[in-house]
């Protein structure tokens, strides 16, 4: 799963990767957690970035209260599930990102880790958006994170891991077109292990209100056996 990143890189090295009109610079984000504000580019046509909602709210369902929102969708069932079957024909988004936190499946497996681009670069994750609408006409666009199986340094972790979408696939993922079942599943797999890079971190991360540069910052790995 992918239940916390960050994105802390300049605005340019983000709208340079995305192609996107220039925007207002933002806060670096060492700890971005679920219900919080995402920058996403929504294939709404406008090329703009905007903040999402991060947990899907389905158009169809009851609303915040009412429905749990949905931070992570399996690439697996996308077009099983009704909550994302419409979405994945319609509705698909990049979120920027330079890096994501998991948790040892057993504590007894270690701390945290903190997962980069080798290079230290900005990437992007596939997602889905969707908007709900209140009887007032309020509105929240919100979205969710893509999974998919880990790659060979993530197995060592974790059991699934966020589809970082490879550059050359960005343009059809954010198009208004359908995207063949096969297409799909080609674009959905996981990235290159060789291309990825891992360290341990304090526990201060587990705080999502802790938000701040030690979050990054490698843990002493002889405190934690690696």
């Amino acid at each position: 799963m992918c239940g916390r990143f960050t994105l802390t890189a300049k605005i340019e090295s983000v709208t340079e990767l995305l192609r996107t009109a220039p925007v207002s610079p933002y806060e670096p984000r060492y700890n971005i957690a679920p219900s919080q504000p995402v920058l996403t580019l929504l294939n709404d046509g406008s090329r703009k970035l905007t903040f999402t909602h991060w947990g899907l709210i389905p158009g169809w369902s009851g609303g915040p209260g009412k429905w749990k929102p949905l931070v992570n969708a399996r690439a697996e069932t996308l077009s099983e599930k009704p909550s994302f079957r419409a979405c994945l024909r319609t509705k698909r988004c990049l979120i920027p990102a330079d890096g994501f936190y998991e948790w040892p499946r057993s504590a007894s497996k270690g701390p945290p880790v903190y997962i980069r681009m080798a290079n230290g670069g900005v990437f992007a994750f596939a997602g889905l958006w969707d908007e709900w609408q209140d009887r007032e006409g309020g509105l929240i666009i919100s979205s969710t994170i893509i999974t998919t199986r880990p790659n060979r340094l993530l197995e060592t972790v974790h059991d699934r891991m966020p589809v970082i979408l490879k550059p050359e696939y960005f343009e059809q993922w954010i198009s208004q077109n359908l995207i063949p079942d096969r297409e799909v599943e080609q674009m959905l797999q996981p990235f290159s292990a060789n291309e990825m890079h891992m360290h341990p971190v304090s526990a201060k991360v587990n705080n999502a209100r802790h938000d701040h540069p030690d979050c990054i910052a490698p843990a002493a790995q002889q405190s934690f056996g690696f």
